[in-house]
């Protein structure tokens, strides 16, 4: 018989909303064996935050901010002296359902028992603001498909997944290496996803396994649709690091032309509709170009 894989979970917090980390934590502590808050240079004193829950919680100050990958590459870390077998990565607006990392591990290890390299699995998760579960998608042809759980029990290939709530095996992460750093925010899983299947090792939505988490800012309803937005500088880096992303050798073309045929509806959607709209096109416009120079990094 063999042993449980162990799980350690990865929060990042960047100015955190301490009711929304608080729910978090006492949603996620019960489900794993070791959790790491890693804080991404915040203004509150966290650190107090933490000292004062329940929940056992290794806790890291990185001082300022880094940006998502590299404090999720310290966290990853921190989980493989451990000796975990999977890493769950975490936004701290994110709520997993009491049984969403035992949905994952099981999803994970039936995969790997049927022989898949199995890169990470995913939850469904909801935005209520958004009003419906936000689909699973992968790229086939020039077809964007999203997959959308007709079964509950469904386990669905995808490209790549949104990073809070993504658990990933620790074999696949010392083979395909951590997350790109120099892309500090925005495509860093997209990234990862896709370096990952370039490599031989696959990501599976799951529906069983259940997450609520909050997309973006307030949503634009839009045409019937509810339509996640950021702010100008967030563009910014979507838009360098998917110019960047396209640049590379290894990801299929077909992605590419489909992921940037929907990058440039973003570009002309957020120049006309989401105000201030110059500013939105301004900072969209310098992530283009800083992309195609590889200017990376922080801004």
């Amino acid at each position: 018989m063999h042993p449980r894989p162990q799980v350690s979970a990865v929060i990042v917090t960047y100015n955190p909303s301490l009711d929304q980390l608080g729910r978090l934590v006492d949603a996620v502590s019960p489900q794993v064996d070791h959790l790491f808050i890693i804080d991404n240079g915040s203004s509150g004193d966290i650190e107090g935050w933490v000292a004062r829950q329940k929940a056992a919680i290794h806790f890291t100050a990185l001082g300022e901010n880094y940006g998502i990958a590299y404090a999720h590459n310290v966290g990853i870390g921190q989980a493989r002296i451990e000796g975990s077998d999977y890493v769950l990565l975490l936004d701290h607006d994110s709520l997993p359902a009491p049984d969403m990392v035992a949905r994952l591990v099981e999803a994970a290890e039936a995969k790997r028992a049927e022989g898949v390299r199995v890169a990470a699995v995913g939850p469904r998760y909801m935005d209520d603001r958004q009003r419906n579960p936000v689909p699973f998608i992968r790229i086939d042809g020039l077809r964007l498909v999203r997959g959308t759980c007709d079964s509950p029990k469904a386990i669905i290939e995808v490209d790549y997944l949104i990073s809070s709530g993504c658990l990933i095996s620790i074999t696949a992460l010392e083979a395909v290496g951590g997350m790109c750093e120099d892309l500090f925010i925005d495509y860093v899983d997209i990234e990862w996803g896709l370096r990952a299947r370039h490599q031989g090792f696959y990501s599976f939505g799951v529906c069983a396994a259940r997450m609520h988490h909050l997309l973006g800012e307030e949503p634009i309803y839009f045409l019937k649709r509810h339509i996640p937005v950021h702010s100008p500088l967030r563009h910014y880096y979507h838009f360098r690091n998917a110019v960047w992303l396209y640049r590379q050798s290894w990801p299929r073309t077909n992605w590419k032309i489909v992921d940037g045929l929907r990058l440039a509806r973003k570009f002309v959607f957020y120049s006309l509709v989401t105000p201030p709209r110059l500013k939105h096109a301004g900072m969209m416009a310098l992530g283009i170009a800083h992309g195609l120079s590889s200017r990376m990094g922080k801004k």
